[in-house]
């Protein structure tokens, strides 16, 4: 029988197979699929980290280009993913790279902010990943990231004829994940996450929340982030 880390390596597999058949131009210059040129580190998380059904999942949106999209990991900041998480491995580059956004993998010295809060939430709180991941796990909705040149494009900004399929492919996947890994919850890191969880898992048996996004471009998220969403957390009643 499968296990539960083998069912989400599968999943993966087929979600990216299913994203790479999508075109998003003109809207998007460049669209990088980490789970093809990045699938050692993805796969290693997946083995080490989903090896488990879990009471928590964390959904973010898709992967930010200091992050995800330089080591397969989602809100992959490199520091954490190698020194916490305990995850290096090779990766290699997308087909069409683009210039402005090139892939270093594990030599990227930029730094992720929303994945650096993330992490480092869960590290002060849990103490070692081992223990985070007891009863938690970190996913993404979307497996791509896109670049209009310099500019990083998230889903919501693309036009609703390319969004239709990548929904289909991305929900579908996401039901996937929540099947394999049966929580009790599934929290959005910010409202776009939310919504789609509600979207991809109506009628399913999971209950859904929120957090505020760790993103520096939101005013919120820099001004205590770690604060709010854990006080967010314990109102949920996810974390006591």
């Amino acid at each position: 029988m499968p296990t539960t880390a083998t069912s989400l390596i599968a999943a993966a597999r087929e979600l990216s197979a299913a994203v790479d058949t999508l075109d998003f131009a003109p809207a998007a210059s460049h669209v990088y699929n980490p789970l093809d040129y990045a699938w050692a580190p993805h796969e290693a998380y997946l083995a080490r980290y989903g090896a488990t059904p879990k009471r928590v999942v964390f959904l973010g949106m898709n992967p930010g280009p200091f992050g995800m999209a330089q080591c397969g990991v989602p809100f992959g900041e490199i520091a954490l993913v190698r020194d916490w998480l305990g995850i290096e491995a090779a990766v290699g580059k997308p087909g069409y790279e683009n210039p402005k956004k090139p892939v270093e993998g594990f030599a990227c010295t930029r730094s992720e902010v929303s994945g650096r809060r993330l992490w480092s939430l869960f590290r002060e709180r849990f103490g070692t990943a081992e223990a985070f991941a007891t009863e938690h796990f970190v996913a993404n909705w979307c497996p791509l990231a896109f670049f209009d040149q310099g500019r990083n494009l998230t889903p919501d900004k693309l036009p609703a004829a390319q969004v239709a399929p990548l929904n289909a492919a991305c929900d579908a996947h996401l039901r996937r994940v929540v099947e394999i890994l049966q929580p009790e919850w599934l929290i959005g890191v910010g409202g776009f996450a939310e919504t789609r969880a509600h979207e991809a898992l109506a009628g399913m048996n999971v209950r859904i929340g929120r957090i505020l996004h760790p993103s520096p471009a939101s005013p919120a998220a820099n001004r205590d982030w770690a604060g709010t969403a854990t006080r967010q957390l314990h109102e949920l009643g996810v974390w006591r």
